[in-house]
């Protein structure tokens, strides 16, 4: 991959682990949320706003009466396609860059993936399909997902950067994967039920910044959509991990907001600044200890 002509010392970003009880009765009133979230994240200097896997729950509050649930995912991504042009104006209004979570997305073979969607402010729009699902988005009874077959880099503000969701953070495999060609900035929405899924997430996630020597920012909803029908507990919170190293502080944590469940109305809201030229530096000689790619494809497995 090329890289990029020009390296910021650092890039702000902003993660908003979306309350779903916030989004509104209408497709009005949910633009009017993501509109309100920016304008936060551009007055406090960001360029980047990223929301949670699954925002699209938002959506079922205003769903036709007597859905079912193996019509919601259709449901969702058509309100998805309507409200796309609405974000991407948004964007260009203030200036800063959105991940507008993820959203079902038609596969072209009649079912649907789920997909994370980046409206970047140059006019780009980059998407990520997620790659491992969980029991909930194979169940023929609810949520039938497809899984994604894909892993993008793309550039942006002088950044490498990937996107995953959720489950994807926890495959070692496809760790190994972008070790190859890791990024200065792994962005990871998600959606968890509860703190042991929270935990599961965040703790893959600040140690896939450790072993890629890169920054991984990580967010998920909290709180439950009025009309949900399969998601009524979400607790998350927001973190941006980067390499355990004594230049960045010693313990991996360049801001983390611990996890809420939303019910009181709670909606953690983060900005970090991703420490882009240091991390460049540690990755090209500076860490104490951290091998590189390694690939253990010198190391055979026996049994006694």
């Amino acid at each position: 991959m090329t890289q990029p002509a020009s390296l910021p010392d650092t890039f702000r970003l902003a993660l908003c682990a979306f309350n779903l009880a916030n989004g509104g009765p209408s497709r009005g009133s949910f633009l009017a949320a993501i509109d309100a979230r920016l304008a936060r994240a551009r007055a406090e200097g960001a360029a980047l706003l990223v929301l949670p896997e699954y925002l699209s729950e938002a959506f079922l509050a205003w769903k036709p009466e007597g859905l079912e649930p193996t019509s919601e995912l259709a449901f969702m991504a058509s309100e998805a396609e309507v409200l796309l042009p609405d974000l991407r104006a948004l964007v260009a209004r203030h200036g800063v860059s959105l991940v507008a979570g993820s959203v079902p997305w038609p596969d072209g073979a009649g079912g649907h993936l789920n997909r994370a969607i980046a409206l970047l402010s140059d006019g780009r729009d980059i998407v990520h399909d997620k790659l491992a699902l969980t029991p909930f988005e194979l169940d023929r009874d609810s949520w039938l997902l497809t899984p994604g077959d894909r892993a993008v880099h793309f550039e942006f503000a002088g950044l490498s950067v990937m996107m995953l969701i959720c489950l994807d953070i926890e495959m070692p495999a496809l760790s190994c994967l972008i070790a190859r060609d890791a990024p200065d900035l792994l962005i990871v929405p998600s959606m968890t039920s509860s703190l042991a899924g929270y935990h599961r997430v965040f703790g893959c996630a600040r140690a896939r910044a450790i072993e890629l020597m890169c920054s991984v920012a990580v967010c998920g909803v909290v709180g439950a959509a009025p009309g949900t029908t399969q998601n009524d507990t979400n607790v998350s919170g927001a973190a941006l991990y980067v390499p355990c190293e004594p230049s960045l502080g010693y313990h991996g944590v360049a801001g983390e907001i611990a996890p809420v469940d939303g019910t009181k109305g709670e909606e953690p809201f983060l900005v970090a600044d991703v420490p882009v030229a240091a991390v460049r530096a540690l990755r090209a000689g500076g860490a104490e200890v951290w091998p590189g790619n390694w690939s253990a494809q010198h190391v055979t497995l026996v049994g006694e």
